[in-house]
């Protein structure tokens, strides 16, 4: 019996288990699967069997649906994606064709979808909002650049992002139910998150920090530390069984992957950074059209993002961001708010100072997206006995999002416009 009740905890955990819930998360699956649907049946920019990366926003469709990556960056993803694959392949029939491409965005609408509805259980289960600021902050986050970009795209992070919000949700109840966090959960989470993308097991691990009573119980720091041990022999094991123990390959292809994706060409740092990592997985800016080939003479149209050109999208993130810098100072003692940042601030580290992708960092954006709003829910959560902060911080969000949809409507229509050019 209780195997039976831990298996339905979790399909509690990662499924809806309410009406409201169960009708939000239909609604955002319909919503994603409608454009979804429409992109892999109307065009082929989705899975393309001729171009392995960079088609739309240097997203690596083909090459990651068919090898699950590179394995020094995503060392276990190889055997997600041969899953995903065949599975996809099973439907369709063996064929790479509109079938495919639909299976594969759904599949990726289920992820998101989900990972919306792990943000709205911890803003309801954990934070405690009303009702509409709970909505208000779900819809927010499901209209940023990149929530709307994996719903149909077959990438790692996609899952990433479901993965994250799940592992905070999940992570967040023990917490506050003054649980530890048992050991085969944080194995489970660390070769799943760090499988996929092997910076993100370091964030699995933050939680373990935050167990109450943990420095004044041996008993506890034991446990704790040997549930850490145990996660990283696992991963690391599979890790190498994965590229045949040839470790010394890991040293090689990291640097060589630095060297490339390190690289800020002529933009300001500033720029690059408020732009391309802060912004752009949030607010849509400019598209440039690229001319690309895949090494073995065949040439297409690539879209990326530019650093954005008007006064307004540089206010708009600026505002997000200090919401975001006054949630964490408002709740700095809270053990919860404290985990979100220092997950954010590893992504930061990675992308602002140490550079790794910054060019292209609109990409990451399912490592940390989930981060605004569950933060924007603790400024709501510090400020409800006071009813004018509330109101404002309402009113600021409403008009935020209110401008993010336009923008980001009007962008999707020119990436439309993209594809009817370039990939019918």
């Amino acid at each position: 019996m209780a195997i039976k009740s831990k298996i339905l905890n979790v399909f509690r955990l990662i499924f809806p288990s309410t009406p409201i819930e169960l009708g939000l998360f239909f609604a955002f699956l319909t919503a994603y699967g409608i454009l979804g649907s429409y992109i892999a049946i109307n065009y082929t920019v989705i899975f393309d069997s001729r171009i392995p990366w960079d088609a739309y926003f240097s997203f690596d469709n083909k090459s990651i649906v068919m090898s699950g990556g590179s394995f020094e960056r995503h060392p276990l993803s190889y055997y997600f994606f041969n899953w995903l694959r065949e599975l996809a392949l099973l439907v369709s029939s063996g064929k790479t064709d509109t079938t495919f491409r639909l299976t594969l965005a759904w599949f990726s609408n289920l992820a998101v979808s989900l990972s919306v509805l792990q943000i709205f259980k911890y803003l309801k289960n954990i934070i405690k909002l009303p009702l509409h600021i709970n909505l208000l902050l779900v819809v927010f986050f499901s209209f940023f650049s990149t929530s709307i970009l994996l719903s149909f795209t077959p990438e790692n992070f996609t899952y990433t992002l479901f993965l994250l919000t799940l592992f905070n949700h999940y992570s967040a109840i023990k917490i506050q139910k003054e649980q530890q966090i048992p050991a085969l959960a944080l194995i489970f989470a660390g070769v799943s998150v760090g499988g996929l993308t092997v910076t993100n097991i370091v964030k699995v691990f933050i939680p373990v920090g935050f167990q109450k009573g943990l420095f004044k119980s041996w008993r506890k720091i034991g446990y704790a530390i040997f549930s850490i041990i145990l996660t990283c022999i696992c991963f690391i094991v599979l890790y190498l069984n994965r590229i045949n123990f040839k470790y010394e390959n890991i040293f090689n292809r990291t640097n060589e992957q630095y060297e490339k994706f390190s690289n800020v060409r002529s933009t300001p740092i500033w720029d690059a950074v408020l732009s391309y990592f802060f912004g752009e997985n949030i607010l849509f800016s400019n598209f440039i059209i690229r001319d690309k080939h895949n090494m073995q003479g065949f040439h297409y149209k690539g879209l990326i993002m530019d650093v954005y050109s008007s006064l307004v999208p540089y206010v708009f993130i600026c505002t997000l961001l200090l919401l975001v810098l006054w949630s964490y100072f408002k709740n700095v003692k809270n053990k919860l708010v404290q985990i979100l940042m220092i997950s954010f601030s590893i992504d930061i580290i990675i992308h602002c100072l140490l550079k790794f992708g910054i060019h292209t960092s609109y990409i990451y954006g399912g490592h940390f997206i989930f981060v605004y709003p569950l933060l924007l829910g603790w400024l709501f959560y510090s400020y409800k006995r006071s009813s004018n902060a509330f109101s404002f911080l309402t009113i600021t969000i409403t008009f935020l999002f209110a401008y993010l949809a336009i923008n980001n409507i009007i962008r999707m229509s020119e990436f439309f416009v993209f594809l009817d050019q370039n990939y019918q």
